[in-house]
């Protein structure tokens, strides 16, 4: 999944966008309002990380440029502004979650999980297709209740964002779009690499190829 994360600090940006890497997560950092709504309007992303005290445009006029567009892209704001009308605004301008620093990089991880879920329209803590489950918070996967698997980074994100609409083809440009975040490298064969790769742990029929289209996980039908 691809994460737009927009924080002003640098140590705080640097390490937010580290740890959300080392969770699979293709992560993007922008610095300040203005430019957070520019790259939303050519990037697509899966959810949002907002900080409140920005330069130039404050994380609350974000939210609201965001929220009056009707788009509904799960995002959490991530502050130090403890006081409880600064959370009421927050929340009530459309956040789905508000986040005080400092704060353990785990539990943010947890709750952007949930984010997704409720968004998703899930209350279960796995994703599934009826015949392949992933759970995000292990990076496990199995077959048919068969044993869990382990699965590299890029194995996950391959395989969550098939997962997140069993039965959708994904090209493989939105497969390198939702795993691959800006300056990493994408070689021309990666893709199919991990789909490879993937088939090994899980059976050949895990993942089907729509010739010319791309990709889809088995839903059993």
């Amino acid at each position: 999944m691809r994460v737009l994360l927009v924080e002003d600090d640098p140590m705080i940006g640097e390490a937010i966008q580290g740890a959300l890497k080392d969770a699979s997560y293709a992560a993007d950092w922008v610095k300040d309002g203005q430019t957070a709504l520019t790259t939303m309007a050519c990037q697509h992303y899966d959810l949002v990380l907002l900080d409140l005290g920005l330069p130039g445009k404050d994380g609350l006029e974000v939210l609201g440029s965001i929220r009056v567009t009707a788009n509904p892209i799960p995002l959490l704001i991530i502050t130090a502004r403890d006081g409880l009308a600064d959370r009421l605004r927050g929340l009530d301008g459309g956040a789905d979650d508000y986040v005080l620093k400092p704060f353990a990089m785990a539990e943010l991880l947890a709750r952007m999980r949930a984010v997704l879920r409720r968004k998703g329209g899930t209350a279960a803590p796995v994703l599934s297709s009826g015949v392949v489950l992933l759970d995000p918070a292990t990076k496990e996967a199995r077959v048919h209740g068969g044993s869990p698997l382990q699965l590299s980074n890029r194995e996950f994100s391959l395989l969550q964002a098939l997962l997140v609409r069993p039965g959708a083809i994904l090209s493989r440009c939105e497969l390198e779009d939702r795993i691959y975040g800006w300056g990493e490298e994408v070689e021309s064969n990666a893709v199919e690499y991990l789909i490879h790769a993937l088939r090994r742990k899980l059976g050949s029929e895990a993942i089907k190829n729509v010739r010319g289209v791309g990709w889809m996980v088995s839903t059993g039908a």
